[in-house]
């Protein structure tokens, strides 16, 4: 039985993930509402919000779950070249609401999206606390890629990428890993499988692991404030 989230109670706990649903994998908890005590407590859980418009807000946390370790970031001999040879510009935190946009967009044989107006709303509100952030890729001054997540301690919690330009996504995540390394972040939250995400080094890790890691490396709060700005070719 799914566990029922009150709206008025945004600082309450999460249940345990282990009590989540195996099938559908992850599936934990319904209800609630978007609040950034919410959302953030969410993340630090294991959990996050995961629904279409015609739904309520409902809650995961799968197992297994994919992560990068940053050190582990697997750049292919084509990336390599594009990200020598193509003219992209790359910036953090320059324009999060229209990147956020874009990534709502319904991809190819898709009718929606799962990032709804209440989602826009909810994680704009994290951005302008400074811990939401994105990453922007530029064409010729012309935006053709990026990505969003949440910064806690020394996770990246990985939300969405979009990309107009053949690799543009994976040079904007790339520019990404390489600029957390420096900053000392131990993992990125990849959430679910794709192979998208394994061509770059991300990997499955059983949640219980998962939660050992963020018990420790999201405690250490060494970033709440926003990204540096960031503009330079790859």
């Amino acid at each position: 039985m799914l566990y029922l989230l009150d709206p008025d109670s945004p600082n309450a706990p999460f249940p345990s993930v282990e009590q989540a649903e195996k099938e559908p994998n992850g599936l934990l908890a319904v209800g609630g509402d978007l609040s950034p005590d919410r959302l953030l407590n969410a993340y630090r859980s294991g959990v996050f919000p995961w629904y279409s418009d015609d739904q309520p807000i409902l809650w995961w946390s799968p197992d297994p779950r994919t992560v990068l370790y940053p050190e582990q970031l697997r750049v292919s001999r084509s990336l390599r070249k594009t990200l020598r040879n193509k003219p992209f510009h790359v910036s953090f935190d320059r324009d999060f609401e229209v990147v956020m946009e874009a990534c709502s967009q319904p991809r190819r044989q898709e009718n929606g999206t799962w990032i709804t107006r209440q989602m826009k709303h909810a994680y704009g509100e994290l951005h302008r606390m400074g811990h939401a952030h994105s990453v922007e890729v530029w064409l010729d001054g012309s935006l053709v890629g990026g990505l969003y997540g949440v910064a806690i301690g020394q996770v990246f919690f990985g939300e969405s990428m979009f990309s107009l330009e053949r690799d543009a996504s994976k040079c904007g995540f790339v520019r990404l890993v390489r600029q957390l390394i420096k900053w000392d972040f131990r993992m990125i939250d990849c959430q679910i499988h794709s192979n998208h995400l394994v061509s770059l080094g991300a990997r499955e890790i059983s949640r219980g692991l998962f939660c050992d890691h963020l018990n420790v490396w999201c405690g250490q709060d060494h970033w709440k404030s926003g990204f540096q700005y960031v503009d330079e070719r790859n």
